[in-house]
């Protein structure tokens, strides 16, 4: 098995209490920051914010609808959160205070694990090259739904 990790960043105009709290909230917060498309939908089955929390998201990627399960930890609360999903993919988002706390830089990362060799490897580029950048739209929704919530 080869472990592969890929993540996008960005620096937010924000307080990062306010981004992770956003981030931890299933209910209202998280799905607004997903970008349409490819995620569909996103249900709360468990809980909804932070720790304990379990969701089920609909996605389409390359016209096929892909549903996938997945339980939320808070290694860090109020900096890491963590998603572990059913497909054998871990989603970390990480939010790091700067400017004296008035901004923050936000990182969606995600560590799968997969086939070793060649058919793994093709693997591994396909789903960053997917991936990458919706995690960049999505760092982008944050920042506005942060805005928005500022102001």
């Amino acid at each position: 098995m080869a472990t592969h990790r890929f993540s996008a960043a960005a620096l937010i105009h924000a307080p990062p209490q306010n981004l992770y709290a956003i981030i931890a909230d299933y209910h209202q917060g998280h799905p607004q920051i997903l970008p349409k498309p490819p995620f569909v939908s996103l249900a709360v089955e468990q809980g909804g914010t932070g720790t304990g929390t379990v969701i089920r998201v609909h996605m389409r990627v390359l016209g096929q609808l892909q549903t996938f399960r997945a339980v939320v930890t808070e290694p860090e609360p109020g900096r890491i959160l963590m998603e572990t999903n059913d497909n054998g993919y871990v989603t970390t988002f990480t939010v790091e205070p700067r400017a004296d706390g008035q901004h923050a830089y936000a990182t969606i990362a995600t560590e799968i694990t997969g086939r070793a060799g060649v058919l793994g490897a093709l693997e591994r580029w396909f789903v960053t090259w997917l991936l990458r950048p919706v995690y960049v739209k999505e760092l982008r929704q944050l920042a506005a739904v942060a805005a928005t919530r500022a102001g």
